[in-house]
């Protein structure tokens, strides 16, 4: 970190549990008030960790917030809940606490993948503090999303699509072989990065931990959606967001054109990047040019 940037962390209450959050600021002089970015990790089930590069964008009068999502990381793990307790609602509400608790009145915010599906859902609800919107990686609806994810498998090699076929038919996909098949699908779509970064291997290595929330949610893997997220859309809202809002995704993403097309066309005060050489984090592999674009946009 540079020398003028500090971090806090620390916990906040929320529903008997308890949500943990790492504040990092720069501490040189500013004039007006603070407007923090306020980031919100993927999964549903990640960490915080994959995305600390955000910190690139610490500036005086606006640090950056990250926190780990109930369930997951050092927040509170509850692996005995039910599939029907982890809700986009409990997720929102997690967010307006940690705001509140803070006291957060004006801010930024950025979500990546799953949490920027989070962000359009709390953006939607024109929320008074908030400024800037972020919508990295994202799809607006599952079913735009498992439109990109059937077009990339088909791309794959045969031996793969194969294997990954003959997995989720027999309901295996615990397997090593399964896994092995999806390595391929996430080498070209997740992360191209060789070797893999090691705060996005730290996140990998919490989820296979603790899956709780990721296989509630989401499913075994990134392009296999069987969890309550399987219809999920916020396509029909989004022209109620009400605040200037930055689109991004990779040429390679597996959050593809169908799946950032409706932000694009519905979200009234909106603007695209696409990074031509990533894949689904574009924050860590094109690192630069895209901290330089979300800069401009929240500058």
């Amino acid at each position: 970190m540079p020398p003028a940037h500090r971090t806090h962390e620390g916990t906040v209450d929320f529903d008997g549990h308890h949500t943990y959050y790492r504040l990092t600021r720069d501490e040189r002089p500013t004039t007006g008030p603070e407007l923090p970015l306020v980031v919100l990790h993927g999964g549903p089930g990640c960490t915080h960790d994959y995305l600390l590069g955000l910190t690139d964008l610490v500036r005086p009068g606006r640090p950056v917030l990250h926190y780990d999502q109930l369930g997951n990381g050092r927040s509170t793990h509850l692996p005995d809940r039910p599939a029907d307790f982890w809700t986009v609602g409990l997720f929102l509400r997690e967010l307006e606490n940690l705001l509140a608790a803070l006291d957060i009145e004006s801010y930024d915010l950025l979500g990546q993948s799953w949490g920027g599906m989070l962000a359009a859902e709390h953006a939607v609800l024109r929320p008074g503090g908030l400024r800037r919107l972020v919508i990295a990686n994202s799809p607006a609806s599952m079913a735009d999303w498992a439109t990109d994810a059937a077009r990339l498998r088909a791309a794959l090699p045969a031996e793969a699509r194969e294997a990954l076929d003959a997995h989720e038919r027999a309901g295996t996909t615990d397997s090593a072989d399964y896994a092995a098949a999806s390595a391929e699908f996430y080498r070209r779509h997740v992360c191209r990065l060789d070797p893999m970064p090691p705060e996005v291997a730290r996140t990998f290595a919490w989820i296979d931990e603790d899956p709780t929330v990721y296989h509630a949610m989401n499913g075994p893997t990134e392009f296999h959606v069987i969890g309550s997220l399987r219809t999920w859309s916020v396509v029909d809202r989004l022209p109620r967001i009400a605040v200037p809002t930055l689109v991004v995704n990779g040429a390679h993403d597996e959050a593809g054109e169908a799946s950032v097309r409706p932000f694009l066309e519905r979200v009234p005060d909106v603007r695209g990047r696409c990074f031509p050489d990533s894949s689904h984090m574009p924050h860590v592999e094109e690192r630069g040019a895209y901290m330089r674009a979300v800069a401009d946009f929240l500058d």
